[in-house]
C-alpha cells in the first residue's frame, strides 16, 4: 500500500512539473463543455425566408402572419417576382422561399384548391427537412381553419363543429431541448477522452525518457505498478466530473434527476473501460504521437459515431447496430441520460451497467496482462 501511495505521488508531482498540462486536465473539459453545450444544437429556430406574394390579398397576408408569429420563421424580404429568389438561396441569404400564387384567395373562395410552392435549402438536409415539417404545419392550420370558415358560413353562425383536441405530453424532456440531450453525452466523451489519453500519454511518455526500465528494476511488483499508474486519472475524472456537472446545472441548467451517487458509481465502472483502453494502447505505441493517433483513429472516432451521441442507433443499418453493442460509450450513453433526464435508479440501469462492468473487467484485465508482460 505505502509503494502504491508513493507512486501515486509521484504521478501527481510530474503532473505539477508540467505546467502546460495542468489547463489542459482541469480547465479544457470545462471549455469544451461550455463550446458543445452551445454548438451542439439541433434546435431548428430563426429560419430565414423569402415571401413572394403575387395574390396581395387578406387571406395571403393572414398566411403570411402565421408563419410570421409561429416563431420559427423570420422573413427577411418580400419580393414581387419569383425569379429573384434564386439569388437569396444561391448566396444564403435565406434557406427557404414562399410562393403565393395569383388568385389564391379568390380560388379558395370558389371552394376549389390552390396549390402553394415552397423551395427549401436542401444543402443542409437535416435543416430542410425540419423546416419543411414547420411549414407543412403552419399551413395544414391555416388551411383548417379556412374550412371551419366554410362551414360554420354555410351551416348557421352558431353551428358547432365537433373537433378531436389531442392532449400531447412530452415526458423528460417537455421542452424539446436538445442541449438537455447532448450535454450528458458530452460528459461522457469528455470522460473517455481525458482519462484514455492521460493514461496513454503518461505511460509512453516514461518510456520515451527511460523512466519506465527504472521502475522496473525496483522491487515494485507489477501490480502495484499499474495501480499506482492508474489511480489518479481516476482522482482526475472524478474532480473533472464534478467541475462538468456543476457547470451543466448551474450555467446550462440541465436537470440532473436522478442520484448523484449512482452517477459517479457507474462513472468509476465506466473508467475501468477508458483505462483500460488507455493502458493497452499505451502496450502497443512507442511514442506519444502514435499513442495519440492510435487513440483518436481506433477508439475515439468509432465510438462518437456509432454511440448514439449524435446519430441515433435505430437509423443505422442492422449491421452497424449490431456493432454499436461491442462499445462500451453507447451503454455508458443510456446511462447518464437516464440518471440525468429520466432519474432512472439503479433497477432500471442494471442491465446496462452490468454490460459496462463486463467490458470494463475484461479491457482492464487484458491490458493489464499485456502492461505486465511487457513489464516482466
Amino acid at each position: 500500500m505505502q509503494a502504491i501511495l508513493h507512486i501515486i505521488r509521484k504521478e501527481f508531482l510530474q503532473l505539477k512539473r508540467d505546467p502546460r498540462l495542468l489547463p489542459i486536465i482541469f480547465i479544457a473539459p470545462v471549455f469544451q463543455l461550455l463550446l458543445l453545450g452551445y454548438a451542439a444544437n439541433l434546435d431548428v429556430k430563426n429560419i430565414r425566408m423569402v415571401i413572394c406574394d403575387l395574390d396581395k390579398s387578406v387571406m395571403s397576408r393572414e398566411l403570411v402572419s402565421e408563419f410570421k408569429q409561429s416563431g420559427y420563421f423570420v422573413p427577411v424580404s418580400t419580393i414581387s417576382d419569383p425569379r429573384k429568389i434564386d439569388p437569396y438561396l444561391d448566396y444564403g441569404r435565406a434557406s427557404m422561399a414562399l410562393v403565393i400564387p395569383e388568385n389564391f384567395a379568390e380560388r379558395i373562395q370558389a371552394g376549389k384548391s390552390s396549390q402553394l410552392q415552397i423551395i427549401v435549402d436542401g444543402a443542409e438536409a437535416a435543416f430542410a427537412s425540419s423546416s419543411l415539417q414547420y411549414a407543412s404545419i403552419i399551413i395544414s392550420r391555416y388551411s383548417q381553419g379556412i374550412v371551419l370558415q366554410i362551414l360554420k358560413k354555410t351551416r348557421g353562425a352558431g353551428f358547432s363543429i365537433p373537433r378531436v383536441n389531442p392532449e400531447i405530453r412530452l415526458w423528460y424532456n417537455p421542452e424539446l431541448k436538445s442541449r438537455n440531450f447532448f450535454i450528458p453525452g458530452v460528459l461522457s466523451l469528455l470522460l473517455m477522452v481525458m482519462t484514455m489519453l492521460l493514461t496513454s500519454l503518461a505511460i509512453v511518455k516514461e518510456k520515451e525518457m527511460g523512466t519506465m526500465e527504472q521502475l522496473i528494476v525496483t522491487p515494485i511488483k507489477p501490480y502495484t505498478l499499474i495501480i499506482g499508474k492508474l489511480a489518479p486519472f481516476v482522482i482526475i475524472a472524478i474532480i473533472d466530473t464534478i467541475l462538468v456537472l456543476v457547470v451543466a446545472g448551474f450555467w446550462f441548467r440541465v436537470p440532473i434527476k436522478g442520484s448523484i451517487l449512482l452517477l459517479f458509481g457507474l462513472t468509476i465502472i465506466f473508467l475501468m473501460t477508458t483505462l483500460g483502453l488507455g493502458l493497452f494502447i499505451s502496450t502497443v505505441s512507442k511514442t506519444q504521437q502514435q499513442a495519440m493517433m492510435t487513440a483518436m483513429v481506433f477508439v475515439m472516432q468509432p465510438m462518437i459515431m456509432l454511440s448514439g451521441f449524435v446519430f441515433p442507433i435505430e437509423n443505422m443499418p442492422r449491421a452497424i447496430q449490431l456493432l454499436t453493442y461491442l462499445l462500451p460509450l453507447r451503454y455508458f450513453i443510456v446511462i447518464i441520460r437516464g440518471i440525468f433526464l429520466k432519474g432512472v435508479g439503479f433497477y432500471e440501469l442494471w442491465d446496462q451497467a452490468l454490460v459496462l462492468l463486463l467490458f470494463g473487467i475484461g479491457i482492464l484485465s487484458l491490458s493489464v496482462f499485456r502492461f505486465r508482460k511487457k513489464v516482466l
